[in-house]
């Protein structure tokens, strides 16, 4: 299998230059050693779009997180991704936390972050969210934050590209990956494949990728977050995206809304974990994120919660910045590595760093004239009754709900199944129709999608998964009948 482009990993920073490069006369193969794209970081992360004031001005992280904040604006309306410009508020209270403020918004500044403004006085703070702690009387409010659903994003940026002439390869996780003259040779279990350029995306394993070639070499640190999920009951709690004043650890545990309605609280911080994709929520992580919400936004109903979950940043220490460019020694080797926060608000714009890096090495593509732009499919539930009435009319599945809580169609799931970039597990039906997402997390659709998988793709009983290859579902017969 020859490309001219290969990209290893196939989350957000993947899937964006696959993306770009897919505008472009060249062939390209997007790798993930998953069965599907956004199945690590990209997924299990806290949908922020982050305004740009943070990062160090003078960074390839400041820069790229304005770039991909007004990219995201323009995008997620065309692709149908469900977004919310809702704003943030980083808050404090004590003259520490307003000299850090202050700090932050001269950060903003310089990085060209636009509708910015310091809030003043408890009264004045309180006025924009209630539900604040009584004590917070400082704040930088960023009118170009909001919120946006990480795995949508993804997938629809893979499915434009994979809809333009791309390959997408899952469950084919590179073991091997050597210079073969002007080509690098990546032994995958799905064969070997061969492209003169290579991006490594890999997230928490790209100093494996990188440091199979040898030379420069570094190391990624993981660092878990954990969170809670709120039902929709509680996705007014706040309007905006809550940080607290950011210290060494981070930016803190932060309150949001969801672009779903949801509200989500978290993530802690931790560099002790196990090993790599350590994802399990553990009583101290879901203790500390309790507690330390509590200092921005009090009195949160956590018994309102419905579903825990963690993810896992790739971190490299004593680095403040993303590891962005060519392997020295390796010409056509490009790393994409480090890639923590803000880099699912800088998702679009690393496609365009891509190109930037090929044309710096004078290399030109062609762009295609006949570009097929496709918005994911909007959910049933969001249509007109007329054009809900005028779908079941012409498919009868788009009438049978399946989802309950979300209120999902058999209709939509066999547009999932059946798309050029397939679900292929109950969670990859989720990550694109919502189905599951709800508050009964997928007790009563989950049998139902585990059926239409079975009889869709034509899978015995212990052949369908509910996310990664081989996390089967059903094991074993206990009664007659499972085919």
């Amino acid at each position: 299998m020859t490309y001219d482009v290969a990209i290893i990993g196939a989350g957000v920073v993947g899937s964006s230059i696959a993306y770009v490069l897919s505008h472009y006369d060249v062939k390209v193969v997007l790798l993930d050693k998953e069965n599907d794209v956004s199945m690590k970081t990209s997924k299990a992360n806290s949908g922020i779009v982050h305004a740009g004031y943070d990062p160090k001005p003078g960074t390839k992280m400041a820069r790229l997180n304005v770039e991909g904040n007004a990219l995201i604006r323009e995008l997620a309306p065309k692709l149908n991704v469900h977004f919310k410009q809702c704003g943030s508020l980083v808050v404090g209270a004590t003259p520490e936390d307003h000299k850090a403020i202050d700090t932050l918004y001269e950060r903003g500044l310089a990085n060209k972050v636009p509708d910015m403004k310091i809030i003043k006085g408890k009264e004045e703070v309180h006025k924009l969210e209630p539900n604040l702690a009584p004590e917070i009387d400082y704040a930088l409010y960023a009118g170009s934050a909001g919120v946006i659903a990480p795995w949508e994003l993804t997938y629809a940026m893979a499915l434009n590209a994979v809809v333009n002439g791309a390959t997408f390869l899952g469950d084919a996780e590179v073991s091997k990956i050597e210079k073969k003259g002007e080509m690098y040779r990546l032994t995958t279990a799905k064969g070997d494949v061969e492209a003169k350029y290579v991006f490594n995306c890999a997230g928490l394993n790209s100093d494996d990728i990188n440091n199979a070639l040898g030379m420069d070499s570094f190391s990624i640190t993981p660092c878990k977050g954990e969170y809670y999920l709120l039902d929709k009951s509680q996705g007014n709690l706040v309007s905006r995206v809550i940080f607290q004043t950011p210290s060494k650890m981070g930016k803190g545990v932060l309150v949001s809304p969801t672009c779903h309605g949801n509200l989500i609280v978290g993530p802690d911080a931790n560099l002790n974990v196990k090993y790599r994709e350590d994802v399990a929520n553990t009583l101290d992580g879901l203790k500390f994120v309790r507690d330390a919400s509590a200092r921005s936004v009090p009195n949160i109903p956590f018994f309102e919660n419905i579903r825990n979950f963690a993810g896992e940043r790739a971190t490299i220490a004593e680095m403040d910045d993303f590891l962005i460019g060519e392997k020295e020694g390796m010409p056509g080797f490009f790393n994409f590595a480090g890639i923590k926060s803000p880099g699912l608000t800088c998702g679009p714009a690393f496609g365009y760093e891509a190109i930037r890096l090929l044309k710096e090495k004078g290399i030109e593509f062609k762009e295609k004239d006949n570009y097929k732009f496709t918005p994911l499919p909007k959910y049933f539930k969001e249509l007109s009754k007329e054009e809900q009435e005028a779908m079941i009319k012409k498919n009868p599945a788009y009438g049978q709900v399946i989802c309950r809580c979300e209120t999902i169609t058999l209709g939509e799931i066999l547009e999932a199944i059946h798309s050029p970039l397939p679900a292929v597990s109950i969670d990859g039906v989720k990550r694109r129709t919502n189905a599951g997402m709800g508050r009964c997390q997928g007790g009563f659709c989950g049998p139902k999608v585990f059926d239409i998988l079975m009889k869709e793709n034509h899978l015995k009983f212990d052949e369908v998964y509910q996310d990664a290859t081989g996390s089967s579902i059903a094991v074993a017969e206990t009664k007659g009948g499972a085919k």
